[in-house]
């Protein structure tokens, strides 16, 4: 059968996981060989900056996961990447302070003003890195296997599901807003010190967090090759592309969809952990509904059922915020919009369709989506 897709080729990943460890190791080199007044020498700022590109870059991979090649466009990604920053975020504020005589955990400063006196019974454990690492993988992951299940069972898709979804990430930002909740409100959680006992502020620490974000982003992405390259990835093409067709085959589509949702919503959730250290702080402005529409747009401007695309769209369109934002603060979303319609207009494939055509890659087409129809072929294959 024909239409249920072809096989994967190795060679982008082998040439991602390439580019990417060269430019890990290029970046090391710059930031810790040369003396800090050398042009070539790259700043713990940047670093840092870098860093977070990286975070993003793994967000991206695991929304082009679900969007490219299960045709579901989530709106709610954001919520995702927030519940693991806000789990490591947990962790993080656990660290600062002393322990009491008896061995009591120091209270946040949020929860000192508000008059608690004990921590709440969801900040337990966060003492411990083990528990709060596996909650970075574990609440996204739960939210999303409930949320998918109700959805996929009830054979919710299209337009409808991408409302659900963003109507799901902005209730999580209305309760994480309240004071009560226990996750610092408005102000989120920051002034974090220590990570693994690892000073946050110092330089050995932030090239090590970039490091990690570079690990992380390649074993995401080998993931996700591997998912997609299989025959369970081919499934999910084909129900993409034809999902009456691919029920009326036997197999079954919403237990598909939602082992790779799950699998998504992880990865974004790693995404977040590693973005909280990096950046210092973590709030609710994180689960806001334009947040995960402009994580769409990195993945629709790099190149939709790509996976290397996403990559490039995130660091391309986070890169040019981060020019703008200081050129033109006032007109950046203006820059961002102008740009999305300028490559849907002129690039519908993306950054990556014109590499694909520029390298002439045969097999970009069948692995893209299309308009969903098929070719007599392909129909009768």
């Amino acid at each position: 059968m024909h239409w249920l897709g072809q096989p994967f080729q190795e060679r982008p990943t082998q040439l991602f996981i390439g580019i990417l460890i060269a430019a890990l190791a290029v970046v090391t080199v710059l930031n810790l060989a040369l003396p800090a007044g050398h042009p070539l020498h790259v700043s713990t700022y940047t670093v840092t900056l870098l860093g977070k590109y990286l975070s993003y870059a793994l967000l991206a991979v695991a929304v082009d996961l679900v969007w490219g090649y299960l045709g579901i466009l989530s709106l709610g990604h954001g919520a995702f990447f927030a519940l693991g920053g806000y789990a490591m975020g947990m962790y993080l504020m656990r660290q600062i302070g002393d322990r009491g005589v008896y061995g009591d955990p120091v209270l946040p400063d949020f929860m000192v003003f508000l008059n608690w006196d004990s921590l709440p019974w969801y900040w337990q454990g966060f003492d411990m890195a083990w528990f709060a690492f596996l909650m970075v993988l574990l609440a996204p992951g739960a939210l999303a296997l409930v949320f998918g299940f109700l959805a996929f069972r009830s054979r919710v898709t299209g337009v409808y599901l991408s409302i659900i979804t963003q109507a799901l990430t902005f209730a999580l930002m209305l309760a994480f807003f309240r004071n009560e909740m226990g996750f610092g409100g408005n102000n989120g959680l920051t002034d974090f010190k220590e990570l693994l006992g690892f000073d946050l502020r110092s330089d050995a620490t932030r090239l090590g967090l970039f490091i990690a974000s570079g690990v992380a982003l390649a074993l995401g992405y080998v993931l996700c090759r591997a998912i997609v390259g299989s025959k369970l990835g081919r499934v999910c093409v084909a129900s993409r592309d034809a999902e009456a067709r691919t029920r009326f085959l036997g197999y079954r589509v919403e237990r598909v969809q939602l082992f790779v949702f799950v699998v998504s919503a992880m990865l974004a959730g790693v995404a977040g952990a590693l973005y909280v250290p990096q950046v210092g702080i973590i709030n609710p402005s994180e689960f806001s509904p334009l947040f995960s529409i402009e994580i769409v747009v990195w993945v629709a401007l790099g190149g939709r059922a790509t996976l290397y695309g996403a990559v490039i769209g995130a660091i391309l369109v986070n890169y040019a915020k981060t020019v703008f934002t200081g050129v033109m603060p006032d007109a950046w979303l203006f820059a961002l919009g102008g740009l999305f319609v300028l490559v849907t207009v002129l690039l519908p494939k993306g950054i990556a369709g014109l590499l694909a055509w520029r390298f002439k890659r045969p097999d970009f087409h069948d692995r893209h989506p299309g308009d969903g129809n098929l070719s007599r072929e392909e129909a009768t294959a």
